[in-house]
């Protein structure tokens, strides 16, 4: 992943709500998934190795936030469980049918969870964050990105 798309997610992570939460994982998924078809057209398998892991990874943080007190957990558990076996798949076949199996099964997925993050109307997860206003303003083509609110003050009191 590239240190832009890094700072891109932790940008957005500090300003999001819970349905934007989501969302944003998905986008961290899809991220290593291209990170992996990169490398495997490559031929370079340590990075494809630690993107599928670090896909794997994101896939167990939405089984972990999953509550199965909804039925529809159950069904979503079973997607997520079978996209990480796609994954480990094209690790093993070290090919990209898995790969792709995995993206096409969760972008369906997404759609919706960007549909129901678009509803969600409550407020950001952080409130201590600060806030980020962006806009073109003394750069030349380029976006520049202004952060407001107290810096000084933000963490944890001892």
């Amino acid at each position: 992943m590239q240190k832009e798309q890094i700072l891109d997610f932790n940008r957005r992570l500090s300003q999001c709500n819970r349905g934007e939460l989501v969302v944003i994982t998905y986008d961290i998924f899809f991220a290593y998934v291209e990170d992996a078809k990169e490398a495997l057209a490559s031929k370079d398998h340590d990075v494809f190795k630690t993107a599928i892991h670090k896909a794997q990874a994101t896939l167990g943080r939405l089984i972990a936030t999953l509550d199965f007190q909804y039925e529809i957990a159950g069904r979503l558990y079973a997607l997520y469980q079978f996209s990480n076996r796609e994954l480990s798949r094209a690790l093993y076949e070290n090919r990209p049918e898995g790969l792709e199996e995995a993206e096409k099964i969760l972008k369906k997925l997404y759609i919706g969870f960007v549909e129901a993050a678009r509803q969600d109307t409550s407020g950001p997860l952080m409130s201590n964050a600060q806030q980020v206003v962006a806009g073109i303003t003394y750069g030349r083509g380029e976006l520049v990105e202004n952060f407001t609110g107290n810096s000084y003050n933000r963490g944890f009191f001892a």
